[in-house]
C-alpha cells in the first residue's frame, strides 16, 4: 500500500481484518460526531438562550472571555481565537491561572464564557464567585444542564452529547466537537449582527492572502522617484532604450512638460520594431511610442491594478496622480513580490 525509506520509521502491518476495523471505527467516529451536531442544530431550533447569548455578546462593551479547563480549555481558545478575528474583541483566560492572579485581566465590561461539559470544573467553579461579583456576567457552556456551573451562569449553552466517540465513552470527542461547533456558530451570529465585511476580516488578517489582496495599495508597491523610466517625446529611440535598460522595468513611459503620460514604449515595442526597421538613428520614441498608456491612481487597490494587466495582458502600469501627472510605475513582478497575487 505504501512504502517508507526513513528507517525511523516503523509501520504496523494490518492483515485485512484489522484494517477493515480501522475503517469502521473511522467511519463511526464521524457518523457519531455528525449525529451530534444534528441533535445540536435540533436544539437550537427553538432556544431562545443562543439569541439572548448573542444579544449579550453584541452589548459588550469589553471583550469576551472565554476561558475552560483540559481539553475544554484547548476548543475555548480557538473559539476566542475565531471570535477575535471576525470582529468580536476574545481573549482566553486559563481557570488555573486566573486563580492566581489572570482573573485581574477580567473587568466589570467583559463577559465570561465558561467551558465545561460536566459543569462541575473546579477550577472555574473557584473564579466564578468573583467574576460575579465584579459584574461580568457570565455564559456557560456544559453538558449538564443541571450542573452547578449551569445554575451560576446568566445564560447556559446545552451542549450535550448523547456519547463520546471514543470505543470507552471517556476521552472528549463527541463533545469537543459540538463545543466547537456552538462556538462557530455564536461567531457567526455575532458577525453578521455586527455587519462584519470582508474588509474588516483583511483588517485583523493583514499576513495572509486576503489581507495582502484588501490592504495593499498602488502606493505601497509602485517605483517612484528617479526608478521611474520616462523620457520627453522629442528623446531619440537609442536614448530611450538606455532608459529602459537602466530603470530595469522592460519599458518606459513618455511624457510632456508637465510630466503627464502621453505614450508608453516597451521592450515587446522593441522586438516587433526590430522585424520592420533596422536602422534607429532618425527614429524619435514618440514615432513608435504607445499612446494612451494604461493607468491607475496611488489609492487604487494593487488587485484593480493587477486586473487591469491581467484584462489587457500587459507587464508594467503607468501611476498617475489625480491631475493625471505621472507619480509612479507598477510592474507585474512588484505585485509578485508583495504577494498581491
Amino acid at each position: 500500500m505504501m512504502s517508507v525509506t526513513d528507517e525511523k520509521i516503523m509501520l504496523k502491518s494490518f492483515d485485512a481484518a484489522q484494517a477493515r476495523r480501522v475503517l469502521e471505527l473511522g467511519r463511526e467516529t464521524l457518523a457519531i460526531e455528525a449525529d451530534a451536531i444534528r441533535a445540536l442544530h435540533a436544539r437550537l431550533g427553538d432556544d431562545d438562550h443562543f439569541v439572548c447569548a448573542v444579544q449579550m455578546l453584541v452589548g459588550c462593551t469589553g471583550r469576551v472571555v472565554v476561558s475552560g479547563m483540559g481539553k475544554s480549555g484547548h476548543i475555548g481558545r480557538k473559539i476566542a481565537a475565531t471570535l477575535a478575528s471576525t470582529g468580536t474583541p476574545a481573549m482566553f483566560v486559563h481557570p488555573g491561572e486566573a486563580a492566581h492572579g489572570d482573573l485581574g485581566m477580567v473587568t466589570p465590561h467583559d463577559v465570561f464564557i465558561a467551558i465545561s461539559n460536566s459543569g462541575e470544573s473546579s477550577e472555574l467553579l473557584e473564579i466564578l464567585p468573583a467574576i460575579k461579583r465584579m459584574g461580568s456576567p457570565v455564559i456557560s457552556m456544559t453538558g449538564k444542564p443541571h450542573s452547578r456551573l449551569a445554575k451560576l451562569s446568566e445564560i447556559h449553552l446545552d451542549i450535550s452529547v448523547a456519547k463520546e466517540a471514543c470505543t470507552l465513552n471517556l476521552a472528549p470527542t463527541t463533545s469537543t466537537t459540538v463545543t466547537l461547533a456552538m462556538g462557530d456558530a455564536l461567531a457567526v451570529a455575532l458577525l453578521d449582527v455586527r455587519g462584519f465585511r470582508e474588509e474588516d476580516f483583511a483588517m485583523s488578517h493583514p499576513g495572509g492572502a486576503l489581507g495582502r489582496r484588501l490592504l495593499t495599495h498602488v502606493h505601497d508597491v509602485m517605483r517612484t522617484g528617479e526608478a521611474i523610466p520616462s523620457v520627453a517625446p522629442d528623446t531619440p529611440l537609442a536614448k530611450a532604450l538606455l532608459e529602459i535598460s537602466q530603470k530595469g522595468m522592460g519599458m518606459t513611459a513618455v511624457v510632456d512638460e508637465e510630466r503627464r503620460p502621453v505614450g508608453v514604449f516597451t521592450d515587446g515595442d522593441l522586438r516587433r520594431l526590430i522585424e520592420r526597421l533596422h536602422d534607429f538613428s532618425n527614429i524619435l520614441i514618440r514615432d513608435v511610442m504607445h499612446a494612451g498608456p494604461r493607468t491607475v491612481h496611488p489609492e487604487q487597490l494593487a488587485v484593480d491594478a493587477v486586473a487591469v494587466m491581467e484584462e489587457f495582458r500587459i507587464n508594467q502600469m503607468l501611476v498617475v496622480d489625480a491631475d493625471g501627472r505621472l507619480v509612479g510605475a507598477l510592474h507585474i513582478h512588484d505585485l509578485t513580490r508583495a504577494k498581491v497575487i
